[in-house]
């Protein structure tokens, strides 16, 4: 029998799908993991099985314990989902700018929610090192620390790029994705350079973020700004140090839009505004390698996220944003 052991059981193993319509755009094989088919609907449940998993084999999370996370929102999901199954309470502090949809899932989770005012990270407000000093005044808790905590990329690196390996056969050109901790990329770009160092290792970056700079020139600049919630970063974060970085690649607002109503309207999948980032990326990196390449990337959630915003006209209006309506049925756009 193949019976999984409950949520925690049914983590990774996920699928790896071909985008046809974006590889017969380029002629390259645009492979995606369906990251939101984890039982918490996003990639981040890997880094929070982890994360709990560290704190108890070093025994600094005991039973009846808090974890405490400052999260954009899925790995506050995943740490919420696992807390349930462990029996531990979770804290999550969010920034105020993140769809209401998240927020509203953690609240059914049961986990107590702080929205708090979108800062820089310099600012010690920011929510990050907020959730940082609310742990370290609380008994019996934790801080999951998802940016600097290197139990997040070590999930990737053992369960996600052993998982692309083995599916693909070894038969990967390019991983091409978006930082925000910095856990995916790297923990996947770590496995498969270690399996054969000629695979390229891209950043997708949105605007506002200043990883495409960065890696660029060496300089952290950042221009512009993005409506994709939980990537991109204004420093390079423990999780990022030292992962094999070949090239960035920078996608607009609009490029994303283009792709995850493309997704939805031509693959069947319904995505969030990350994922846009991340396919928008692996297509323009496909016509830089040109025809013939296998490329990989994450299909980070599902769109049912985001349905107030990326898939709101007005929404979308009031950001200066427009979708291609030719490629919206008529029972959307009107």
């Amino acid at each position: 029998m193949d019976i999984k052991d409950g949520f925690i059981g049914t983590v990774g193993n996920t699928p790896l799908i071909k985008l046809k319509s974006f590889s017969e755009e380029t002629g390259c094989n645009i492979l995606a993991k369906a990251e939101f088919l984890n039982p918490g609907g996003s990639v981040k449940d890997r880094a929070a099985l982890y994360i709990i998993q560290d704190a108890e084999a070093k025994g600094i999370l005991k039973p009846g314990g808090t974890v405490v996370e400052g999260t954009a929102g899925n790995t506050g999901i995943g740490l919420a989902h696992i807390c349930n199954a462990k029996g531990y309470k979770c804290l999550i502090i969010i920034p105020d700018t993140q769809s209401q949809e998240k927020m509203d899932a953690l609240r059914v989770l049961g986990a107590e929610v702080r929205p708090v005012p979108a800062v820089p990270y310099k600012d010690p407000n920011n929510y990050v090192k907020l959730s940082g000093r609310i742990a370290s005044e609380m008994e019996n808790a934790i801080w999951a620390n998802q940016f600097d905590n290197l139990a997040n990329r070590q999930a990737h690196y053992e369960t996600t790029g052993a998982e692309i390996w083995r599916q693909t056969d070894g038969n990967v050109d390019a991983w091409v994705a978006a930082t925000g901790t910095g856990g995916t990329f790297a923990g996947v770009a770590m496995y498969l350079k270690e399996k054969n160092p000629q695979i390229r290792c891209v950043v997708a970056d949105p605007m506002g973020s200043g990883l495409y700079s960065y890696i660029k020139t060496g300089e952290i600049k950042i221009e512009g700004n993005s409506i994709t919630e939980g990537i991109g970063n204004s420093r390079i974060t423990a999780n990022m140090e030292g992962a094999p970085t070949d090239d960035a690649i920078q996608v607009n607002d609009q490029e994303a839009l283009r792709v995850v109503y493309q997704l939805l309207y031509k693959d069947g999948l319904l995505m969030g505004g990350s994922t846009g980032i991340n396919v928008g990326a692996a297509v323009k990196l496909a016509k830089q390698m040109g025809p013939g390449h296998t490329i990989v990337t994450i299909l980070c959630d599902s769109g049912t996220r985001y349905q107030s915003r990326i898939f709101n006209r007005e929404w979308l209006k009031s950001k200066g944003l427009t979708p291609d309506w030719e490629q919206i049925p008529k029972t959307f756009s009107e």
